[in-house]
């Protein structure tokens, strides 16, 4: 096992990744920009080292700045969390040509799966349901475009080949339309992601959004821990996510689960993974669209029905250790829900950072929050808003759902405004209470 990580990230997960480290009895290395000294995480690490000025590209996404304090404070590995530099392949190669140990995924299978075609290929290959749509690059020529979209059927979506995030897409409902939506796209993927390289599937009008967590060690041993469903979404961004997803069977489970472990088996995956599909409820069919190949904000509501801690599993794969659970010792039980709590403002989304004069998180049973806030702490201008998790445990989707809403009634946060109220008024309505909404349900009652 490791003696000491270095932790590249910040906000909760930096926080979440040091408690396991803590558990594994690993010293842990924060880093942090300068208007982040004040971070949690970082009062509490064994050391800490400053890597930059607030911006970004000026410190979380630096890699020499990052490379060069694992270096000075011995650090003999890194885990990147999620976000900045967790799905950057050239930052998996230099962590491990310096000489440390990436806790992810190797930097080539971080290359294969950042390339949604290739992902699509290799998701085939192993026998993963795909959306239909192209083979491969869209061609250049306006007419084999056009009978591309025909063959496939309107309407379409064109999808930047390197993209992530909900950018570098667009809908197409008409050919009149289609050249012009490419040409566009193009030119937008080139700007975002450096590549212009486009595919084409088919639009799903009201899917739902279910992805399937896996863990590989490096023996070659992969196994799933179930699907989440986090179908309630705002611009691709999700709000609510919940484990396991409403709807999908026992037999359903088994069966793309499979699919997925060996797809990750073949590719000779490491570490946690999540493979992402779109789910037709009509024809009760998982539609493959990308894998995620870090550690996902959801992944607490995973961890609370399977008991399996999975960033400690991380941790361990990365050092070499075997999984030690079996297929047949994954149990879900119970149900869980997460909320995203943003500091933002609940109606028009725009942040809000500023200094947080009270803060008291909820409590009770079932209840587990991650966040890295405090009294007093100020919530700075240049991150993602989210400022925590709160996720509820249950026996069953109504009584996870119930503490939820007692959890969110109980929370205190003042000095910012927070997307709370938005959380309060989804878990309120019918519609999510029932169960198996899709991804344009949150938009569609935001516009009422």
């Amino acid at each position: 096992m490791f003696e000491k990580i270095l932790i590249a990230n910040r906000g909760e997960i930096a926080l979440r990744i040091q408690r396991a480290c803590r558990e594994l009895g690993i010293r842990t290395v924060a880093v942090h920009s300068e208007p982040d000294r004040d971070l949690l995480h970082v009062k509490l690490a064994d050391e800490s080292v400053c890597i930059g000025p607030a911006p970004s590209d000026k410190s979380y996404l630096n890699i020499p700045a990052v490379i060069a304090a694992a270096e000075v404070t011995d650090a003999e590995a890194i885990h990147p969390g999620y976000g900045f530099l967790s799905e950057n392949a050239d930052f998996a190669e230099r962590v491990e040509n310096s000489g440390f140990t990436f806790i992810g995924p190797r930097a080539e299978t971080i290359r294969r799966m950042g390339d949604k075609i290739a992902a699509k290929a290799a998701m085939k290959k192993a026998g993963v349901p795909c959306v239909p749509g192209s083979d491969g690059p869209l061609p250049d020529d306006n007419e084999a475009l056009k009978a591309l979209a025909r063959e496939i059927g309107y309407p379409v979506i064109l999808k930047a080949a390197g993209g992530g995030g909900g950018r570098g897409m667009r809908v197409v409902h008409t050919e009149a339309h289609l050249v012009n939506a490419a040409s566009l796209t193009r030119a937008e993927a080139d700007k975002a992601f450096g590549n212009p390289t486009l595919y084409m599937e088919k639009f799903l009008e009201t899917p739902r959004h279910i992805e399937f967590q896996i863990l590989c060690d490096t023996q070659g041993h992969c196994i799933h821990l179930g699907e989440r469903d986090c179908s309630v979404q705002r611009r691709h961004q999700k709000v609510i996510e919940e484990a396991p997803a409403p709807g999908v069977s026992a037999a359903q489970r088994a069966e793309i689960g499979a699919s997925v472990a060996k797809a990750c088996e073949d590719m000779g995956y490491r570490g946690a993974g999540t493979v992402e599909f779109l789910y037709d409820p009509e024809n009760q069919t998982f539609y493959f669209i990308e894998m995620n190949t870090r550690v996902q904000v959801e992944h607490p509501v995973t961890e609370l029905i399977t008991g399996i801690d999975i960033v400690k599993a991380q941790i361990r794969i990365a050092a070499g250790l075997p999984l030690g659970i079996r297929q047949e010792d994954v149990v879900l039980s119970g149900h869980a829900v997460e909320c995203r709590i943003n500091a933002e403002d609940p109606e028009r989304f725009v942040p809000s950072p500023g200094q947080i004069t009270a803060w008291h998180p909820p409590g009770g049973p079932g209840i587990r929050v991650d966040s890295h806030i405090y009294a007093g702490y100020r919530v700075p201008p240049f991150y993602d808003s989210m400022i925590g998790k709160i996720i509820a445990f249950g026996g069953d989707r109504e009584e996870a759902n119930m503490r939820m809403r007692s959890a969110l009634r109980e929370t205190t946060i003042e000095g910012i405004q927070t997307n709370i109220p938005l959380h309060r008024r989804v878990l309120e309505e019918a519609q999510y209470a029932t169960g198996g909404v899709h991804i344009h349900y949150l938009e569609a009652l935001l516009a009422l």
